[in-house]
């Protein structure tokens, strides 16, 4: 029941996107496929539940808070995962710090070792080998597909989402991701 109310309330998010959140200046941002790119009306709270690092610890979304996140839900046989993850590791690279993080989440069954062959075969080192393999947060989230990107506030709150890969290193990204850090909370 908790799930079907939780794919409710993000689908009625997603629906009712890109109205006060979304102000005209991120509209205007949003172009090719960052148009995909949906802010909520208002900002939604995001799941509690932990997931496993690459040691076999514990975090959870909250470990974030006080950062703009970009949360990348994906699995190591997922086609377009692969194609967007480099520009994700990008992402990380021009804007990772105390005010940003890129946060990759392999969601289902993904082992340790094949993620790591994943982020060794295209190059990645920069963004982390978290695992959600119970698939708990992407229930808590409503992800029902892959790749799924949120974008979480300082506050630790969902303000957009986007299904299916993006080109996460254009320009419209980038503006995205600036005018969000120039915000600040």
């Amino acid at each position: 029941m908790k799930f079907i109310t939780s794919a409710l309330v993000y689908t009625a998010l997603l629906f009712g996107a890109n109205t006060a959140f979304a102000d005209a200046e991120l509209e205007a941002l949003r172009e090719g496929t960052m148009k995909k790119l949906m802010f909520h009306s208002a900002p939604a709270d995001v799941s509690t539940t932990g997931f496993v690092t690459k040691d076999g610890g514990e975090k959870t979304l909250a470990d974030y808070q006080g950062k703009y996140v970009v949360l990348n839900f994906w699995a190591t046989w997922c086609a377009p995962c692969r194609k967007e993850m480099p520009m994700l590791s990008e992402l990380q690279t021009e804007f990772g710090g105390d005010d940003f993080a890129v946060v990759t989440l392999a969601t289902g069954r993904n082992s340790p070792m094949g993620i790591s062959k994943f982020f060794g075969e295209i190059g990645v080192n920069n963004l982390p080998e978290y695992r959600d393999p119970k698939q708990a947060v992407a229930r808590d989230m409503a992800v029902l597909g892959l790749p799924i990107t949120v974008i979480l506030d300082p506050n630790g709150q969902e303000i957009a989402r986007m299904r299916g890969d993006a080109d996460w290193n254009s320009n419209s990204a980038k503006a995205i991701i600036a005018a969000l850090l120039n915000r600040g909370y």
